[in-house]
C-alpha cells in the first residue's frame, strides 16, 4: 500500500493508517488485494478489494471493495479528515429476495459490525440494493437469483483504522453467511495475495 509524496504530518499519520489496515487480523476466508485506488476523490488514498470464500477456499461467497481515503482538508460532507468508502455483493437465498425488510437489513448488519467493534463514526451515508434475476425461455428451468448489495461510506472518528476494515469485513462475512466469531475466538490472519 502507498501513498503519494505527503506533507510531514500528513505523511506520518497516513502511513499509520497504512499500517494499521495492514495488521488488522481477518477471518481466513476474507482475502484482500490491494487494489488502484481512486485519484481524483482525495489526495490521499489506499483501497482494497476483498473477497470471503467458502471452504477450500474456491467458491467465493461474497466480494467487495474498502477504500480509506484522506484529505486534510476535513471536506465539509464528511466532517472530518478520513472518509471509509465501501460496497459488499453477495447472493441470497431466492425467497430473501421478496423480504421488503431487506434493505433495512442490509444497513443494520453495517452499523452492527460497527458498533460491535466499539468504533466512533460520522457522516454514515450508503444505500442497500437487492437484484433479483429471474430467467426465462431456454433458462426457465433455473431458479431465481438474489444479490445483496452495500455500498456505504462513514468518517472514523479517533482510534486505529484497521479496525474500520474488520468491521468492514465483519458486514462482508455477514452476507457471505458466515456465522460470527464467538467472543474471545481471535481470527488468524487471511491469506492476503
Amino acid at each position: 500500500m502507498r501513498g503519494r509524496s505527503l506533507p510531514g504530518d500528513t505523511a506520518a499519520e497516513f502511513t499509520r493508517a497504512i499500517a494499521g489496515l495492514r495488521e488488522a487480523r481477518l477471518r481466513p476466508e476474507v482475502r484482500l488485494t490491494e487494489v488502484p485506488a481512486p485519484q481524483r476523490i482525495a489526495p490521499h488514498a489506499v483501497a482494497l478489494s476483498g473477497e470471503v470464500v467458502g471452504p477450500g477456499g474456491e467458491e467465493e461467497l461474497a466480494s467487495g471493495r474498502f477504500v480509506l481515503l484522506h484529505d486534510p482538508s476535513c471536506p465539509e460532507p464528511w466532517e472530518g479528515a478520513w472518509r471509509a468508502v465501501t460496497f459488499a455483493r453477495a447472493e441470497l437465498e431466492p425467497e430473501v429476495g421478496t423480504d421488503p425488510s431487506l434493505g433495512e437489513v442490509g444497513w443494520a448488519w453495517l452499523i452492527e459490525a460497527l458498533q460491535a467493534r466499539g468504533l466512533r463514526y460520522c457522516a454514515e451515508a450508503g444505500t442497500v440494493t437487492r437484484v433479483v434475476s429471474e430467467r426465462f425461455g431456454g433458462l426457465a428451468d433455473q431458479l431465481p437469483t438474489v444479490e445483496i448489495e452495500v455500498r456505504a461510506s462513514w468518517t472514523p472518528l479517533g482510534g486505529d483504522l484497521g479496525d474500520h476494515l474488520l468491521a468492514w469485513s465483519d458486514l462482508l462475512s455477514t452476507i457471505a453467511g458466515l456465522p460470527p466469531l464467538p467472543d474471545g475466538v481471535v481470527a488468524l490472519p487471511g491469506a492476503r495475495r
